[in-house]
């Protein structure tokens, strides 16, 4: 078929009258004969293009099923005169490449690869594929996007691909060529061969790194890398309920140490996801610090058996990472050297009365001299800093450290993030079930390599209710009072016999025994005034309603002072609250004290703050 354009031209031609000639003989377009024959060639000659270039494609898959077929080298490869890749001749080279792969499998993340590089002041070699040093070897600052592809690429452990970057055409931009590649797994590429190519590393760890920086992405499905705050188990709980992932919250709370109060941030778990994605109300919330110490208790106690084998491990890393190291110093030194050592063999060789040459060599000998200097002023920095040997008191530490796991564990030099690295070698993922509203969790631990630990958990609540010694707390509350009691010694009595209130974070004093008092005997001891008989159609007292809705006197008090609930205050009986509220005001309430405790920065919750229109009183 010819193509619009060939028509276009042949219409063209046959408008102006011009020939067209080719080996064959002289064609007029104007001629239905003469037409016919060129229009035949067009569509001839297009299939054959065709042909050829199906031929050459198919010719350099064949090559690439091969194994043949290279580009360019990746960084740490060179290509060799038959056109094969071979590993960097270079050992700084290798070595570099090689610490890359050891970090990260210690560190875990690339962020983390990223900053151990730099805090040791380790470069990348490149040797680039075009311009004038196309070839010669490059060093350059590390930077994330480099190590992302170091780490994916399937050639450093030794496997052969092609098509590992296909165009997609959903993701091409009209006026740009280079767009809309597409990365793809090893298995699903066209051509994928193993222990095809020299390897860095085993396919086996190349698959772990993949895996881990898969499951650093923080998804749902995913466990997320580890992260600053004081959760220990953030990616790794589950809900027992419905399977998903619990997400992490911090809460601030005050923290006396020795006088001093404090903010701090207190983590809690709350199975959200559905509450998110479809309104459905919370699955299940507990506090972080009694699922933390649970889990804790359990890995140090895993751990106890191993201190020996831990002390000597240790030392040895930390010796071998040392090492290494040190060896990435020597080889810089060593190339600064030698090119030092070269530019002064180019300058003693040249010609004394050639100055024009000589000048030239002499400011390059002079820089090479001053790149010399500084690294080796930056290497007796770092050698004071971290000795390439530890000395006989690390030793000494790290044995201390390795041998007693939960003072290692509780070292003020222990970050939260190793903490959770630690965790994460051990356990795969802990679900967690509350039993109902009470105080009960059950907790399964799955450790790595497939066992499982069952356990239980009392965790800290919110209210009195939930506790399951709530009415024998009430009951010994009140046969105390009637003996007369007052009630700072209630509350000293209920310490010494092991009662302690919600949420665990102090003991009873005098104010919540008070508290509880009156709630029990609140309804018996109402005065005169408070006489039912004084509320009107759909008015409650304050008591009664808080009663009702099953919430808190004082949030209900501070709707009232915000003006969110329709209140008057009686002027007798101790200024008692009475709130008007009808079927519709009930379900307003109730909704607002559903909400999550950061309801009020939200929106779409103001409408519940705005009490009804009363027509009267």
């Amino acid at each position: 078929m010819v193509h619009r354009t060939d028509t276009q031209l042949l219409e063209v031609c046959a408008i102006f009258g011009t020939l067209l000639a080719d080996q064959d003989g002289l064609y007029d377009p104007r001629q239905y004969n003469d037409r016919l024959l060129l229009g035949l060639k067009g569509t001839l000659s297009e299939a054959e293009l065709h042909i050829l270039r199906q031929r050459m494609e198919q010719g350099r898959l064949n090559k690439a099923r091969r194994g043949e077929l290279f580009n360019h080298p990746p960084m740490g490869y060179v290509r060799q005169a038959d056109g094969q890749f071979a590993l960097d001749p270079d050992q700084q080279v290798q070595g570099v490449i090689r610490l890359i792969f050891e970090t990260f499998e210690q560190v875990g993340t690339i962020n983390g690869l990223l900053r151990q590089l730099v805090r040791q002041a380790i470069q990348l070699p490149v040797r680039p594929h075009y311009g004038p040093n196309r070839g010669q070897l490059e060093w350059h600052r590390p930077n994330r996007q480099t190590l992302r592809v170091i780490l994916h690429h399937p050639l450093y452990a030794g496997a052969y691909t092609w098509g590992r970057r296909e165009i997609d055409p959903r993701h091409k931009v009209p006026g740009r060529p280079s767009t809309g590649r597409m990365v793809v797994a090893p298995e699903q590429c066209t051509v994928f061969l193993k222990d095809r190519c020299p390897a860095y590393i085993s396919w086996r760890q190349y698959e772990a790194n993949r895996q881990q920086i898969a499951d650093n992405q923080a998804r749902s499905q995913r466990r997320g890398a580890p992260r600053e705050g004081s959760a220990l188990l953030g990616g790794l709980l589950v809900c027992g309920h419905c399977g998903c992932r619990l997400m992490v919250q911090y809460v601030q709370a005050v923290r006396s140490d020795g006088g001093h109060r404090t903010l701090v941030n207190q983590p809690r778990y709350t199975c959200a996801r559905h509450a998110t994605e479809y309104g459905d109300p919370v699955c299940q919330s507990l506090a972080g610090a009694a699922i933390d110490a649970l889990v804790a208790r359990q890995v140090l106690t895993v751990l106890e058996p191993a201190t020996v084998e831990l002390s000597l491990s240790a030392g040895r890393d930390v010796e071998h990472q040392r090492a290494q190291i040190d060896q990435q110093w020597q080889h810089r030194l060593e190339r600064a050297r030698y090119q030092t050592d070269r530019a002064a063999r180019q300058y003693h060789a040249v010609e004394p009365e050639n100055r024009l040459v000589a000048r030239e060599l002499e400011s390059q000998w002079e820089h090479c001299l001053a790149e010399q200097r500084t690294t080796e002023e930056q290497y007796d920095r770092f050698r004071r800093q971290r000795p390439a040997q530890l000395s006989e008191s690390e030793r000494q530490e790290i044995r201390a450290l390795s041998s007693d796991i939960p003072r290692l564990w509780n070292d003020p030099r222990t970050t939260h993030a190793d903490r959770q690295a630690l965790v994460r070698h051990l356990v795969d993922q802990v679900t967690v079930s509350v039993v109902g509203d009470s105080q009960h969790v059950d907790v399964t631990i799955h450790w790595a390599g497939g066992f499982s630990s069952h356990h239980t958990l009392v965790r800290p609540v919110a209210r009195y209710e939930q506790l399951d010694n709530y009415e024998s707390l009430l009951s010994r509350i009140l046969e105390l009072r009637d003996q007369k009691r007052t009630a700072a010694q209630i509350a000293k009595q209920l310490n010494r016999e092991g009662y302690r209130p919600p949420k665990r974070r102090a003991t009873f004093n005098e104010g919540i025994v008070r508290q509880l008092i009156s709630r029990r005997r609140r309804a018996a001891r109402r005065p005169r005034a408070m006489d039912s008989r004084a509320l009107a159609q759909n008015e409650w007292w304050m008591t009664d309603l808080c009663r009702h809705l099953q919430m808190p006197q004082p949030t209900l008090y501070s709707w009232i002072r915000r003006g969110w609930v329709n209140a008057r205050q009686l002027p007798v009986a101790g200024g008692r609250w009475i709130v008007w509220a009808d079927a519709d005001e009930l379900d307003r309430l109730g909704c607002l004290h559903r909400c999550p405790r950061t309801w009020h920065s939200q929106p779409q919750a103001a409408a519940l703050t705005r009490p009804k229109q009363r027509t009267s009183i």
